[in-house]
């Protein structure tokens, strides 16, 4: 008798053990498909050709794997990315938010759902994974099939399409347009329905400009946690829900501080007022340079809180002189503008000065005088200044012609068109604005001032810089105070103080 090799018997294990091992890979995927994704399987393929056109990923803490089809093949860089660590922590921290925002009933499964600048899409991920499919994210590159082509401040999609929109990370905060991406998700939005930002807000003005953005909503909930980036390591999350009664006003937002001409300035820009340095009480000896050494001790605006949600951004200088009188020489050179791009307004009557605006960008040159009303107005131009005024020109580089009010002693003489400068204000920018004002008019800030309360327009402005003009002591005649002005430094000081008591930012200018 032959002895037996045993061969056939190998080959029926290692044949056994593969038709095992097959079962086993269904029964596994059968697994994934129905208790991991939420699938349901067709009976007749066991869920093996039913994948998702999209990418799955399974994360138990922190060990991932990686199922992908066609859609990311195996040379797409994009599979090391998926498997990141970066991603990975991305994906677990929005999927926490999601889950809490289901559990707070800010969202559901069934909520059609968008992802506003999300270049890598791991929002858009993080809420298919927690079971709300209808979800998609918008980047300005495109990268499928989480993210499609789109930007904030113009988003390819219809009115009142999504019932959830949210934006995280600091896309709104460095956003060079944040007004059209808030007015974008407004009108995206369906009424009723929710939308969530996350930001680096932390001071209170930040906060109101914010949700001056949204005015077409309301606030739901405010909640700060802590980020998952070194860039972001505390986050602010705002809830905000669609008013199903928001009117666009054709476009445009009515202002919500000023009512007809009545102006409240609000109690966030009160307390800054607070923080600002100390008005100088007693009269100075040598008014120019002590107020000209006075601007180092001035907190500005931008030094004290984040300006970053503002529409644009708008210097106004009202008695400009020269480019180079303070626009030049201190605003482009000083002023801090959180590298936000400023348009300048330069509003000068003295036609000496228009030549050198001709070739400055982003200033507008208005050759007017700042008024009351729109009337035409006789001035009489100083050709001839005195020893003070001087050397007060020398060195602050505006040259001569300054333009003074008719004086009964005659002069030369001449006609200027004057406009009512707060109903030009209130033409031309917005609360949504960050607007500074440098004001040096001879005199006529007691005219304008007034005016700008009268009309509401002071609650256009952030912050000002006023140069108050009164009968100072002269240089050559000790004892004597010169005749220009009729108002004294107590009417100045006072013109100051009532501007702050009103909770308007306003600094001692030169």
């Amino acid at each position: 008798m032959e002895p037996v090799t045993g061969k056939p018997s190998l080959f029926r294990n290692i044949l056994g053990r593969a038709l095992l091992f097959g079962v086993f890979i269904l029964v596994l995927r059968f697994a994934y498909v129905v208790t991991i994704t939420g699938e349901s399987c067709n009976r007749g393929d066991f869920c093996f050709f039913s994948m998702r056109q999209s990418i799955n990923l399974v994360i138990p803490d922190g060990v991932s794997s990686i199922v992908v089809n066609d859609a990311v093949s195996r040379s797409d860089p994009r599979r090391e990315l998926y498997t990141s660590k970066e991603w990975i922590r991305a994906v677990h921290f929005y999927s926490s938010v999601f889950q809490d925002l289901i559990t707070d009933g800010y969202l559901s499964p069934h909520s059609k759902s968008l992802c506003v600048e999300t270049p890598l899409g791991q929002e858009v991920f993080a809420l298919k994974e927690i079971g709300v499919v209808d979800s998609i994210g918008i980047f300005k590159k495109a990268n499928k099939p989480l993210v499609i082509k789109g930007e904030g401040h113009k988003m390819p999609f219809h009115d009142n399409t999504f019932d959830f929109i949210f934006t995280g990370g600091d896309r709104l905060d460095a956003s060079a347009r944040p007004s059209d991406f808030a007015a974008e998700i407004a009108r995206t939005l369906k009424p009723e329905g929710f939308a969530v930002v996350h930001i680096k807000a932390n001071d209170t003005y930040s906060m109101h400009s914010l949700l001056d953005l949204f005015s077409y909503c309301k606030l739901v909930k405010m909640l700060d946690m802590d980020g998952f980036v070194s860039s972001m390591p505390f986050v602010r999350e705002i809830v905000l829900r669609k008013d199903t009664g928001f009117l666009n006003h054709g476009g445009k937002k009515i202002p919500h501080g000023i009512s007809g001409n009545k102006c409240s300035v609000p109690g966030h820009k009160r307390e800054l007022v607070e923080q600002a340095e100390p008005l100088i009480e007693e009269e100075p000896l040598k008014p120019w340079i002590t107020l000209k050494r006075n601007i180092k001790n001035v907190k500005y605006l931008p030094s004290m809180v984040d300006i970053s949600y503002k529409n644009k951004y708008v210097y106004i200088d009202v008695g400009a002189r020269s480019y180079g009188s303070s626009i030049g020489s201190w605003f482009r050179k000083q002023y801090p503008k959180q590298n936000k791009t400023f348009h300048v307004y330069a509003i000068e009557a003295d036609k000496h000065f228009h030549q050198q605006y001709d070739l400055k960008k982003a200033v507008t040159l208005l050759p007017y005088a700042a008024w009351v009303r729109n009337e035409t107005l006789r001035f009489e131009i100083n050709r001839d200044p005195g020893q003070e005024e001087v050397s007060e020109l020398k060195d602050k580089g505006r040259g001569m012609g300054r333009i003074q009010p008719v004086k009964s002693s005659g002069g030369e003489v001449d006609e200027i068109q004057g406009f009512d400068f707060a109903e030009w204000l209130k033409n031309t920018v917005t609360e949504n604005d960050f607007v500074v004002m440098k004001m040096d008019v001879e005199g006529t800030e007691f005219d304008l001032i007034p005016r700008l309360f009268e009309t509401g327009a002071i609650c256009l402005i952030d912050e000002i810089f006023l140069e108050c003009h009164y009968n100072r002591w002269q240089r050559c005649c000790p004892g004597q105070r010169s005749p220009k002005y009729k108002k004294s430094y107590g009417q100045c000081l006072q013109l100051f103080t009532s501007l702050r008591d009103s909770g308007v930012l306003v600094h001692q200018w030169w």
